[in-house]
């Protein structure tokens, strides 16, 4: 059987990693602008509420006063992770492998949202425990079968860490459009995400630790145990080596989905930040450029307690609360429609002088 990717990184690969430069989304005269047009709609001012801030952001990303969405991309980056050892979810490492061949299949949930939505739909190999078979809808991008248990060692090496932020520029450098959409498949991985989030957001492992695929009270106690266990055993560096934290305490796909993250900033596109595991990465994202900030559009809160914990950290809105609980990229496929309707309000709403339409008096 042929198969995606014999030859995963070796420990001692030299990568090319250099961080892409990002421009600020802030433009004062263009927000003016924008906010301008949007407030002489014919509404209230405000009245669509965060739709109105959903527009200007598009306005702002895309440098313009009539934005347009075009092409938009889904990719689900996938890998297992060494800490399913310690028995952190409800579900057996195997799953990531099935998943990945059902989502290839076109039978996942992401699936079925991408062909609603009209998103073109590729899965990487970012770092499954297995040889996957060759696929066109496969990209891949291997960088090891699964990541050490950081119970016990560094989840990957530095040189890993810097070859899958360099895979994910490329995966997004390669892509059509102007929308890019991010998911992930992983057994385990609300466990790094944990533990990015206490690690860079200041969030205790406890308030950061949640039930992941489902697990029952003492699951989770034990989960908690785990990570906080996996914490002490990875001291904060002094100052804050951010690939360094990355290295230690997370996963191939978020490592990967960082990397894509800048580089869909750097190329001025809209980025659709999932839930808790592309929240995680976007947190790492900007904790290496902060100019991403203004690139990322948060789709929802999910169900699992860190992601909340990471949006209010972040001061971020999303745009959907369904206590959704999958990943895949689900909850970012679910707030297309929002996107759609802040361009068309924007570009097509009459406003009050074009109209005929009385605005509101002074009072």
């Amino acid at each position: 059987m042929e198969v995606s990717n014999p030859s995963p990184l070796s420990m001692n690969t030299p990568t090319n990693f250099h961080l892409p430069a990002i421009e600020s989304t802030a433009d004062a005269a263009l927000a003016a602008r924008l906010q301008h047009k949007i407030d002489h709609k014919t509404k209230p001012l405000g009245a669509l509420g965060l739709l109105e801030s959903l527009a200007l952001q598009l306005g702002l990303i895309q440098r313009t006063e009539s934005p347009a969405l075009h092409a938009p991309q889904m990719v689900v980056f996938a890998a297992d992770h060494g800490i399913a050892a310690e028995g952190v979810s409800a579900f057996p490492q195997a799953v990531t492998v099935q998943m990945v061949a059902n989502m290839l299949a076109g039978g996942a949930a992401i699936n079925v949202f991408a062909r609603q939505h009209g998103f073109a739909l590729q899965v990487v190999d970012a770092g499954v425990a297995a040889d996957l078979p060759v696929h066109p809808q496969l990209q891949a991008r291997k960088i090891a079968y699964g990541t050490q248990n950081l119970c016990v060692e560094p989840a990957m090496t530095r040189a890993q860490v810097e070859a899958a932020l360099t895979a994910g520029m490329q995966v997004v450098q390669a892509l059509p459009g102007n929308v890019v959409a991010f998911g992930e498949m992983g057994i385990a991985n609300t466990s790094p995400a944990a533990l990015l989030l206490a690690r860079l957001g200041g969030v205790s492992i406890l308030d950061a630790t949640g039930r992941g695929t489902g697990l029952n009270d003492a699951q989770l106690l034990h989960k908690q145990a785990v990570l906080e266990r996996a914490l002490a055993r990875h001291p904060a560096s002094a100052p804050l080596d951010v690939i360094g934290e990355l290295a230690a305490l997370g996963g191939l796909e978020i490592a990967m989905m960082v990397g894509a993250m800048l580089q869909a900033a750097s190329e001025r596109r809209v980025v659709l930040v999932d839930g808790f595991i592309a929240g995680a990465a976007a947190l790492v994202a900007l904790a290496l450029a902060p100019a991403v900030r203004g690139y990322l559009v948060f789709c929802h809160r999910s169900a699992e307690t860190g992601h909340r914990l990471l949006l209010a950290q972040l001061n971020a809105k999303p745009l959907l609360e369904l206590d959704l609980r999958l990943g895949e990229g689900t909850g970012a496929l679910l707030a297309w429609p929002l996107l759609q309707s802040a361009i068309g309000f924007l570009g097509e709403m009459a406003s009050f002088e074009s109209a005929g339409v009385s605005g509101k008096e002074a009072a």
